[in-house]
């Protein structure tokens, strides 16, 4: 391949390659023992015997076997490949795994590396860095590689990082990948060469997240999938990777539905009285859900009351069905909050051990939670009776489904701590899948205080995912376009918390930041005048006039000058683009600068909404 030509996918699959460690087989030397388990004698020893139609056969001689599967996946914007690696024992003695690759490719040309990090209610921050910047340029006899390493623990797998990672070559390529990582997760870049790099990620190895896996004779073991592509700029390969995700949306959530959660009414204090007058406030506007969030089970407090999902009667008398008939009657679908797998410390089941998740024989706490172990039938068939029961038995259309601790590094079980805790999160999912099959009509949000479950695995369980738990900072516009490049905005549920103290421009401001993704209104909606309202109902139609741009479209621009998510300053522009029509979302921020308007030069003006016509204002516009 000549260096002046530009990578491209047929380039990645080439290198693509096993990378796999066993125990007893020697640690890679030069110096990488302990930064890396990437090029090991185990790896060293598999073979390529047999490619067939998306699936090359490695062995290695001594009764192992590695399938490596390729999927392409054709999206509107572009290709992608959905990849995984299956090893299989065909030996006679068992056999434990130290690390197993979903994906490796080597010769990855690059010259930066482009990450999204994420904290709690900050999600999506884009971090480019050039090899040099991060130490990766070679040694002077290429001999000891440079590893950059990096993941998360926990079974919120979107803290630090999202599990994505692109590399930009100077020719304007850019390879990309992004895994499948619901629970603990690593992705790994290699350098022995100029801007060339071995890229390998999936499950966490011994070393970096305590993962072993033991196979007897005739087992296998298959690893999470990871999608890579490559693209000729970050947008459009953000585009392709998100475009190629298969998320199981509820049939009733096919047209972008603008929901109301009345968390940030209530905050945690919900009643029957009090959800019927935001039902009756909403009556006839459109909206499409009313979500009853926490605080509607156990005790006042419900952040100690989660795990026994008991309704508290002097909030809702005679149970929950009353009121999600009553919000049907005013033509929206009841939503409810469930926060399934944890147990917080008021629950009559915080010490019930043997159905408890544990870590060292004891039960694993954070805080005041524990966590229920998924992978017990008797915790199933509970979660069957006061989940799946409340919300058949009521006639909820729409479950919240929340999460607000984290497992850390993993528990006990089998195998090493971290294959276990994959164990755990995979029955969750396993929860997910047979509310489906329950429910077929179900609507499903997946929440982790916000966003910290934002990964492809999830995303492709539930019909929304909540984008983050910012719910009236300034920066909402921010983390809302910066996941553009991880969420397809049709998923990704933005805070709009209209306040009866809003001026004009705030109220615009929050209209316009959810139109970077799915509307989810919040706030005093039955004391808003009937002036504010006015603006509300013009944001409400812009929006469902933007739904479709919105869903099937194209990100084409983010640009944003603000370094800060606390205080942001100066301006935004987003621009995203469906069969020649456009949407652009401006926002601006503190300190902020008139915006340059020179993009709509001759272009007809199909709708608009507010104006940006100050700091802390924003406008939206349709065009083509």
């Amino acid at each position: 391949m000549a260096q002046n030509s530009r990578y491209s996918i047929e380039d990645a699959l080439k290198g693509l390659h096993p990378e796999v460690k066993l125990l007893k087989d020697p640690y890679p030397g030069s110096f990488a023992n302990g930064l890396t388990m990437c090029e090991s004698e185990s790896a060293r020893l598999f073979k390529l015997t047999e490619q067939n139609d998306g699936v090359d056969v490695y062995e290695d001689g001594r009764g192992h076997k590695i399938l490596i599967r390729k999927e392409r996946i054709d999206t509107p914007f572009g290709t992608a490949y959905k990849v995984s690696t299956e090893f299989i024992n065909q030996d006679e003695n068992p056999c434990t795994l130290e690390m197993l690759a979903s994906f490796a490719v080597s010769g990855v040309r690059a010259s930066r590396l482009h990450r999204l990090m994420s904290f709690w209610s900050a999600e999506g921050r884009l971090k480019t860095e050039t090899l040099a910047e991060l130490h990766l340029e070679p040694s002077w006899n290429r001999w000891a590689p440079r590893v950059e390493s990096f993941g998360n623990l926990g079974s919120m797998p979107v803290r630090r990082y999202f599990p994505f990672l692109a590399a930009e070559d100077d020719s304007g390529s850019v390879f990309g990948v992004q895994l499948y990582a619901p629970s603990s997760w690593q992705l790994q870049a290699i350098c022995r060469q100029p801007n060339t790099l071995l890229i390998a990620g999936g499950l966490p190895d011994r070393d970096f997240g305590q993962w072993t896996k033991t196979l007897a004779p005739g087992e296998s073991f298959v690893t999470p999938s990871a999608l890579i592509s490559v693209q000729d700029s970050l947008l459009k390969l953000s585009s392709v990777l998100t475009a190629a995700q298969r998320p199981d949306v509820s049939s009733v959530d096919s047209d972008m539905g603008i929901a109301f959660n009345e968390y940030c009414t209530t905050w945690g204090n919900p009643s029957f009285e009090r959800v019927k007058q935001i039902a009756d406030s909403l009556e006839g506007r459109g909206i499409k859900y009313l979500v009853i969030d926490a605080g509607w089970f156990g005790k006042d407090n419900w952040w100690d009351s989660t795990g026994d999902w008991e309704v508290n009667e002097k909030r809702f008398p005679g149970g929950m069905k009353p009121i999600a008939d009553y919000i049907r009657s005013k033509g929206m679908i009841p939503g409810i909050w469930f926060e399934l797998e944890s147990v917080s410390v008021g629950s009559k089941h915080f010490n019930s051990a043997e159905h408890l998740v544990k870590r060292d024989g004891l039960p694993l706490t954070v805080g005041s939670r524990r966590f229920w172990d998924m992978e017990d039938p008797w915790v199933k068939d509970y979660l069957r009776e006061r989940v799946i029961g409340l919300l058949k038995s009521c006639g909820f259309g729409y479950i919240k489904i929340d999460y607000n601790d984290t497992m850390g590094a993993g528990c006990d079980g089998p195998d090493g701590i971290g294959e276990n805790l994959r164990r755990k999160v995979e029955a969750t999912k396993d929860f997910f899948r047979e509310l489906k099959r329950e429910l077929p009509e179900l609507v499903i949000e997946s929440c982790s205080s916000g966003g910290h479950r934002l990964e492809p695995s999830m995303l492709e369980l539930c019909s929304q995912a909540s984008f983050s738990d910012a719910h009236e900072p300034s920066c909402i516009p921010i983390i809302a376009a910066n996941l553009h490049r991880v969420v397809r905005p049709s998923q990704s549920q933005i805070w709009a918390v209209l306040r009866k103290g809003d001026s004009d421009k705030r109220i615009a401001y929050s209209l316009c930041a959810g139109l970077l993704g799915r509307l989810c209104l919040s706030g005093d909606i039955p004391e808003l005048s009937l002036e504010q309202w006015s603006l509300v109902s013009e944001g409400l139609s812009f929006y469902r006039s933007a739904a479709d741009i919105i869903k099937y479209g194209r990100t084409e621009l983010i640009e944003c000058s603000s370094d800060s998510y606390d205080r942001p300053t100066g301006n935004q522009l987003l621009i995203r683009e469906l069969n020649g029509t456009r949407l652009a979302v401006m926002h601006r921020f503190g300190e902020s600068a008139t915006p340059d308007y020179s993009f709509l030069e001759g272009k007809n003006i199909i709708s608009r909404f507010s104006s940006a016509d100050g700091d802390f204002t924003a406008e939206a516009v349709i065009y083509r």
